[in-house]
């Protein structure tokens, strides 16, 4: 999968919130692609309440990621405008398409129940580690498990291996590798094409 991950114009530092607004646009595009591989393998996510509930836990581990590489930055009040924001607008994105296809729930309903679950994630998952080579065991393993949660009896255990093996893993490459490009601040040349001098 491919994602944008480099700004289009770099003439000055982007802010934190910036920044968090396009790594939601990738968290989705990343999240999507999980759910897309997991429908492939056969695990049944219809649309519906639980292709949203199996997007929302993958939303969350991601934010939760990000969060991670926000804090080795080493500025406490950049990570948390960084993360407040992503997690806000993550919301905002998930809120507005399951609204659009279900209806059952407002925009704001559904966005704050999500902060709500980030937050909640976030204090079960706080002595989890994520560095440079990304997610540990057990962060992974929380997923699966919630992921599972939400599955049918029967592919229950192999979708807790799923995750843990493939999906997670593959999420979390993809967005530490758009990451690194959001908070990449050296500049950038430009290219252009080779043009005849006639001589």
């Amino acid at each position: 999968m491919r994602i944008k991950s480099h700004w289009f114009r770099s003439d000055r530092p982007k802010t934190p919130e910036e920044i968090a607004g396009a790594a939601a646009f990738i968290a989705w595009r990343v999240a999507q692609n999980a759910l897309k591989t997991m429908r492939a393998a056969h695990y049944d996510l219809p649309p519906g309440k639980r292709y949203f509930s199996f997007v929302a836990e993958f939303l969350v581990f991601l934010t939760l990621g990000a969060d991670r590489v926000a804090y080795r930055r080493g500025d406490g009040a950049w990570r948390v405008a960084f993360t407040t924001a992503m997690a806000n607008r993550v919301g905002e994105i998930l809120a507005q398409n399951e609204s659009d296809l279900l209806g059952a729930e407002s925009v704001g309903d559904v966005k704050r129940r999500f902060v709500d679950l980030v937050n909640e994630c976030a204090a079960e998952c706080a002595g989890f580690e994520w560095d440079d080579a990304g997610p540990d065991y057990a962060f992974l393993r929380f997923l699966g498990h919630r992921v599972a949660d939400l599955m049918d009896e029967r592919d229950r255990t192999w979708a807790i291996s799923q995750v843990i093996e493939v999906e997670a893993p593959d999420a979390a490459a993809l967005l530490q590798r758009g990451l690194a490009g959001l908070l990449d601040e050296s500049p950038r040349s430009r290219q252009r094409g080779a043009r005849a001098t006639g001589e």
